[in-house]
């Protein structure tokens, strides 16, 4: 399909667009992906929607909605192919199909086995023009985990560290509240927001009586974003393989909760009780398998995992390879030699050395946020 300079940048710039709609859905479409859409009638906006919350209707039939019948030899810009099956809602193709729109640009295919494809196909057999990989880039980086977990199922780990000049996390006695301030603190209730799911470890959950809730107040977000944040707020996982966290812990009176251990007690029903999941993922040397538990969460539909635990918890995710991105909230403080490190990793020589991509360099409020990806094997 030859598309002309002129042409290709109205399908830019209307893209770009239907990005910004999708973004508003970060924290509540999960486990949907984030989606917008713009009609456009000549170089008119003529209807606009965005996916909300999952079991609701789709971005293109909001926008459909708005164009009424000005959609009609319109052009539908939509940051993901249109779907093509019934799920909790009927196929968009066969809703953009019935609008009689005459062409519809997506910002890239849909990696779900359920779709892949057969959308856009649907649409051309409908005799309507189609073009695919419009900012496909944006488009991809706005639903990591959706996308991981479809291509390879398992969910996209998001690993968020916060730590002093020095590299520290805690003092030696594992006192650790506050490095940051809260700026930051603000900035991690949206990552939890944003996430299907929250994991940390047992030794975090007992040194900080962390509960892992989303806490409206500290969100920063406004209107209907804000709302929706809150009505699905993301699973609350802790690894314990023990079964040392009590349940008069604060964790467990925060709401449900799936807690991983090694096998299963006797007194599973206490936890039943307390609204607490008992998941049992045997390990090896008495460490749950990492790997297999995200098997399990991406099999139940997480797809951002957010990890928040201690140097032991993060260091084994990181040694096994299993983050795909790292949040480093970084202090303006120093914390001195006895205090804890970032990652427990221990590593022998130079070469050993993980080396990272740094994505992302901000201030947030007196502290610094560093986002870095694992780089790709030399």
């Amino acid at each position: 399909m030859n598309i002309s300079p002129t042409q290709d940048a109205a399908d830019r710039q209307f893209m770009a667009r239907a990005l910004q709609l999708a973004e508003l859905g970060r924290y509540s479409t999960h486990p949907n992906p984030r989606v917008g859409c713009v009609i456009v009638s000549g170089a008119e906006v003529v209807g606009e929607g965005w996916h909300r919350r999952a079991g609701e209707p789709h971005a293109e039939v909001h926008a459909l909605r708005q164009a009424g019948e000005r959609a009609v030899g319109a052009t539908a810009y939509v940051t993901l192919e249109p779907c093509s099956h019934f799920g909790r809602t009927p196929p968009c193709a066969d809703g953009l199909i019935a609008a009689r729109v005459s062409r519809v640009v997506a910002a890239m295919r849909d990696p779900n086995p359920q779709v892949a494809g057969s959308g856009l196909a649907r649409l051309a057999e409908a005799g309507i023009s189609v073009r695919a990989g419009v900012l496909e880039a944006e488009a991809r980086a706005l639903n990591p985990g959706f996308i991981k977990r479809m291509e390879t199922g398992l969910p996209f780990v998001r690993v968020k560290l916060a730590m002093s000049l020095d590299g520290r996390t805690a003092m030696a006695s594992g006192e650790s509240q506050w490095i940051t301030g809260a700026e930051a603190r603000r900035a991690v209730q949206r990552l939890r927001a944003q996430s299907s799911a929250v994991l940390s470890g047992a030794d975090s959950v007992l040194a900080d009586a962390a509960r892992l809730t989303v806490r409206a107040a500290e969100l920063g977000l406004e209107g209907e974003q804000a709302e929706l944040a809150l009505v699905r707020p993301p699973l609350r996982i802790l690894i314990d393989g023990r079964l040392r966290v009590p349940l008069a812990a604060p964790f467990f009176s925060a709401g449900p909760s799936l807690v991983v251990c090694q096998q299963l007690p006797e007194h599973a029903g206490a936890y039943a009780r307390a609204g607490a999941e008992l998941l049992a993922v045997p390990g090896v040397g008495g460490r749950v398998d990492l790997p297999a538990l995200l098997r399990e969460l991406a099999a139940r539909g997480v797809q951002e995992l957010l990890v928040e635990a201690g140097a032991r918890l993060a260091g084994a995710f990181a040694q096994q390879g299993l983050v795909d991105e790292y949040q480093i909230f970084m202090a303006a403080c120093l914390l001195g030699s006895s205090a804890r490190p970032l990652l427990d990793w221990p590593l022998a020589h130079m070469a050993e050395a993980p080396r990272l991509n740094i994505t992302g360099l901000r201030a947030v409020g007196s502290d610094w946020l560093i986002s870095a990806v694992p780089a790709a094997p030399v």
